[in-house]
């Protein structure tokens, strides 16, 4: 791919979502690094929204400080839900507002993309060489692909990884091929695997359709080992996730020449902040605020947590923390249904300063400081369970109550 001839005043922004896990944060960073290796004229940083430092700002005010004028901006997010559609643009456009001497072009997501399934495709064809080699051939036929989406509030978002998993069950021929998800939505992995295993045939292969390891890939394999114990006839297979896979670096070359060339359309034909999705019609409109100013910059997992970095949220666990003498905080979680009232109310308006590490103060531009930011309404793509306490009204999940989705983890645990 030829580089890019790209201005000595404009630089590049990676925004990521963040994880206490370090090491999907470590994984991020790569991702960057990878592309500061495709662009050496060009100053490349990156940031987080939650969990990790630096965060977006940080990163931002790097650009800044090296006499970077107009930023271009992209999504670390394999799909478009509530983080890039909403709360990333909306951080950018605060950052905006408040410099007036910056100029934020914002990009799309990596999305449904040939590169990216091709990049799928080669973590699946190795999981399934090793598992041949090792354990013997099965045939094609006889296997079933689960692909893991990350799970959102967004139906839209939700679909688009039912569609790589068609993309890829027909560009195998597998027996037979389902989506499950990691939270907020169902199935939850749990059900998925336990309905698949149900379906007779002798190899399942899981692949969590991720850009990093963290929490929730750790959860995934988990419940992976959970189901197969109770199928010993079946064969389970967990394939990697993407990383920094060569064609996920190009697809984030690709997004990164769509704003040069003037092309950087979010998807919004099918936005439920913008439309009358069926089941979230009283989505459309709401207001554009970004809901991760209370865990911004707050870094990843406890420093002395048993797990060393590799967090896998136990942390979260009352009876883990009570164990190893660890704070422990209740557990909030977007996908549940609650009334659109804060948890604590401390009647901030929107020009309100968060004590956070960064120092910065986030107020919030309704409007659109640039064509290429999306004023999108407020919305979760996935489910936190940091624990923390909120201040912002955030709308529910209508079907947080499914019996395959999230109430069935709690159901579990009791």
């Amino acid at each position: 791919m030829n580089k890019p001839l790209i201005p000595e005043t404009t630089g590049i922004m990676v925004c990521g979502h963040g994880s206490r896990n370090q090491n999907a944060a470590r994984e991020f960073a790569t991702v960057a690094e990878g592309l500061k290796a495709r662009y050496p004229d060009t100053h490349v940083e990156y940031g987080y929204l939650e969990f990790c430092n630096p965060v977006i700002a940080e990163g931002l005010d790097r650009l800044r400080a090296k006499g970077v004028t107009r930023v271009l901006a992209v999504p670390g997010m394999l799909f478009a839900a509530g983080h890039a559609k909403n709360d990333i643009p909306s951080v950018l456009n605060t950052y905006q507002a408040q410099n007036p001497g910056i100029v934020i072009s914002y990009g799309r997501e990596l999305g449904i993309d040939l590169k990216m399934i091709r990049a799928a495709g080669e973590r699946i064809q190795a999981a399934l060489d090793t598992a041949n080699r090792e354990h013997g051939e099965v045939a094609i036929h006889d296997t079933l692909l689960m692909v893991v989406g990350r799970g959102s509030s967004d139906p839209d978002a939700n679909s688009n990884a039912a569609k790589v998993m068609r993309m890829l069950w027909e560009g195998f021929g597998f027996g037979w091929a389902e989506t499950c998800y990691s939270g907020v939505t169902f199935p939850l992995v749990g059900p998925g695997l336990s309905h698949a295993a149900k379906l007779g045939y002798k190899r399942i292969i899981v692949f969590p359709y991720f850009l990093f390891t963290g929490v929730l890939v750790k959860r995934i394999y988990s419940e992976t080992d959970a189901v197969a114990a109770n199928h010993p006839e079946i064969q389970f297979i967990k394939a990697s996730y993407l990383s920094d896979h060569p064609l996920v670096l190009d697809t984030f070359q690709d997004r990164v020449q769509e704003i040069m060339d003037g092309q950087a359309l979010m998807n919004c034909q099918m936005c439920k902040y913008r439309e009358q999705v069926l089941g979230f019609e009283a989505e459309v409109g709401l207001p554009q605020e970004s809901h991760h100013h209370h865990v911004e910059g707050i870094g990843g997992g406890l420093e002395d947590c048993p797990c060393n970095g590799d967090c896998d949220a136990s942390c979260r666990d009352e009876e883990f923390c009570k164990q190893h003498g660890l704070p422990w905080t209740p557990v909030h979680s977007h996908a549940s249904p609650a009334p659109l009232e804060p948890v604590h109310d401390h009647s901030h308006g929107h020009g309100r300063t968060h004590g956070h590490a960064h120092g910065h103060s986030h107020g919030h531009d309704h409007g659109h400081s640039h064509g290429h930011l999306h004023d999108h309404g407020h919305g979760h793509d996935h489910s936190h369970d940091h624990g923390h306490s909120h201040d912002h009204h955030h709308h529910p999940y209508p079907h947080a109550d499914h019996p395959h989705g999230p109430r069935s983890m709690e159901k579990k645990k009791s």
